[in-house]
């Protein structure tokens, strides 16, 4: 056989498998492909053209996706929640190699300048400085507040948009970030109180509610209307309740929906005192205070909507040899 072209010792391997078309012995364009033994072959005279070829594709198996996804090696995905200019990973401070040794003086000039074109982007530009310090209070936030990944992810998104439209001009990056965490937990029904993320913001409650406005205005967000059934769930868990009273709690909100009182309430404040109801109903009583606290509304709010769903539901508490329950209603 003649001798095979070396992929290894010439010069572009991409261009030179591209001007292979024909066999250079007997000038015939039947050439086939062994991709186990790395060569190029003429399939009429039997001569190899290429030799030692390299393998581009993987050198690993996956047989589902997430073996897929646990062993591709190309990098973490792009995220809303991380600032997109520059790399993702950042220059560590210890001016140490891999192996733990300082750096000679050199070196340290040369990471230096590095670190310093990495963070070019982020600190030198408008947006790169607005992103870096509004992701870093939403993670702050998220943190706080035990926000979810998915979540996390759409507030940043309606934050990016806020951003591009111009309404971050002349506002707090910390007012708008709580607003968009606010318009982002109502759109997915998992609501969080306006006071609740205020509280743990640096912005007060007047400014959240502010750009909050100012979002729905601009952006054309879609809020669908408050459900007090939305928050029975995080304030039963964080109560410790039992899935049963978080049950009752439910029934009793369906019926005061049927009722038409949950129109014009405040919807934390109506699941505050559905669940008041319930714990007393499954005897896992839990004290005004303790629920209002929960729900960021006052004791007051609490008992107002307390009486008012035993009074219009005709809800009736009967102690038994078993715990507090009996629910009559129409």
């Amino acid at each position: 056989m003649a001798n095979g072209i070396n992929s290894r010792s010439d010069g572009n391997y991409h261009d030179q498998m591209d001007m292979i078309e024909k066999c250079p012995d007997c000038g015939s364009e039947d050439i086939a492909t062994d991709e186990t033994r790395g060569e190029k072959i003429c399939t009429t005279c039997g001569v190899v053209i290429l030799s030692r070829m390299i393998d581009t594709g993987k050198e690993w198996r996956a047989f589902t996706a997430n073996e897929q996804k646990k062993r591709s090696r190309t990098g973490s995905p792009m995220k809303l929640t991380i600032h997109d200019k520059g790399l993702t990973t950042m220059i560590g401070w210890d001016d140490k190699d891999a192996a733990g040794n300082k750096l000679s003086s050199r070196r340290r000039a040369e990471i230096y300048r590095l670190r310093k074109w990495q963070m070019g982007p982020r600190l030198y530009d408008s947006k790169g400085k607005n992103l870096t310090q509004a992701l870093a209070e939403l993670e702050r936030l998220s943190s706080q507040l035990s926000i979810s990944q998915s979540l996390k992810e759409f507030t940043a998104l309606i934050y990016r948009k806020a951003f591009d439209k111009g309404l971050v001009r002349g506002r707090t990056i910390d007012g708008m970030i709580a607003a968009s965490l606010y318009a982002a937990s109502r759109i997915r029904k998992v609501p969080r109180p306006l006071a609740e993320i205020a509280n743990e913001s640096r912005a007060n409650k007047k400014e959240v509610g502010r750009c909050y406005r100012l979002l729905i205005r601009y952006l054309d967000l879609e809020i669908p209307v408050a459900d007090p059934m939305d928050y029975v769930a995080r304030f039963g868990e964080e109560l410790n309740l039992s899935s049963k009273a978080q049950k009752q709690a439910y029934k009793i909100l369906e019926k005061a929906k049927k009722e038409g009182l949950s129109v014009g309430r405040d919807p934390p404040g109506l699941a505050a005192s559905a669940i008041y109801i319930s714990s007393i109903l499954e005897n896992e009583r839990k004290t005004q205070r303790e629920i209002a606290s929960l729900a960021r509304v006052t004791e007051v709010t609490v008992r107002n909507r307390y009486k008012e769903l035993v009074k219009k539901l005709e809800i009736s508490f009967v102690i038994q040899k078993s715990p507090y329950k009996i629910f009559n209603s129409k």
